[in-house]
């Protein structure tokens, strides 16, 4: 089934560029609503950039839709290429309307490079690092690291530890989320000979590596509460999910019978809800 759109990723995007725009104000920056908006704008059409690239530059052998003609497969790639170049070239006209507005300082251009340069890496070969078992580290960087710093850069224009402290336990479960996936797909990316993250380290391996990956993040919240930064507590709210997610795994690891829709479920929920809490703490302190 054709995943052009990937909408969650989207409003994850769109979640976690939020949250880094909300931080800059708890320190005492002015928020500026014009470089929020016109910086939303453009993360968003770099993830969707993304999502279509990886489409259009997909082997030939895997469909895009089911029972699809090589006449419609040659239509969807064409349209999701035009879509592309038309999301990454207004992703870069609002780059130039930042700097017009003054609001584009030099850590903002770079993490914009850092972007475009994400996007092409994990979509577009010889690169392609989707086709090469790192595409989940690209999209987890992209999606829990650069875009909430361009959020934060945009609005406070330099960059603060408790910004660092925020991203790195975010990105890890970001991480830990887009590996689950590769879970609920792993037959059919046997069939297609795909290169996930998961294929690549093998079950004997990820397994312990997820389970690592939300350790380190809550690891990284309590050392945060004890740097002060008591505004984090809210991001234990879903440790209760986060170690239903490691039970899961752990059956799942042991031969037990699968329940992907839970733990999908529940993998997405400690990511997403885990961003949600801490940004509605910022905007309502």
């Amino acid at each position: 089934m054709i995943k052009l759109s990937r909408p969650l990723h989207l409003l994850l995007a769109a979640l976690t560029y939020t949250l880094g725009a909300s931080i800059p104000d708890y320190l005492g920056k002015p928020f500026a609503p014009l470089a929020f908006a016109l910086g939303l704008g453009g993360v968003l059409l770099a993830q969707l950039s993304m999502s279509l690239l990886a489409e259009v530059f997909r082997p030939h052998n895997e469909p895009l839709l089911d029972s699809e003609t090589s006449q419609q497969k040659e239509t969807l790639r064409n349209n999701a290429l035009y879509v592309s170049i038309a999301a990454l070239t207004s992703a870069a006209f609002i780059v130039y309307l930042l700097y017009l507005n003054q609001t584009l300082a030099l850590p903002a251009f770079v993490l914009y490079f850092s972007s475009s340069l994400l996007v092409f890496a994990y979509a577009i070969p010889p690169l392609r690092l989707l086709n090469r078992g790192f595409g989940e580290l690209a999209l987890a960087a992209h999606i829990a690291y650069v875009i909430p710093f361009i959020g934060f850069i945009l609005q406070a224009r330099e960059s603060h530890r408790l910004l660092t402290i925020i991203i790195l336990p975010l990105t890890a479960l970001a991480l830990a989320y887009f590996l689950v996936a590769n879970f609920t797909t792993f037959s059919v990316d046997q069939k297609y000979q795909r290169s996930t993250l998961l294929r690549r380290l093998a079950w004997e391996r990820a397994v312990p590596i997820h389970h690592s990956l939300i350790a380190f993040a809550y690891a990284i919240f309590a050392v945060a509460l004890l740097l002060r930064f008591s505004i984090l507590w809210t991001a234990f709210l879903t440790l209760p999910f986060a170690l239903l997610q490691i039970i899961l795994v752990r059956n799942i690891s042991l031969g037990g019978k699968p329940n992907w829709n839970l733990l999908t479920s529940t993998a997405l929920a400690v990511f997403g809800l885990t961003t949600y809490f801490i940004t509605l703490t910022f905007w309502l302190r």
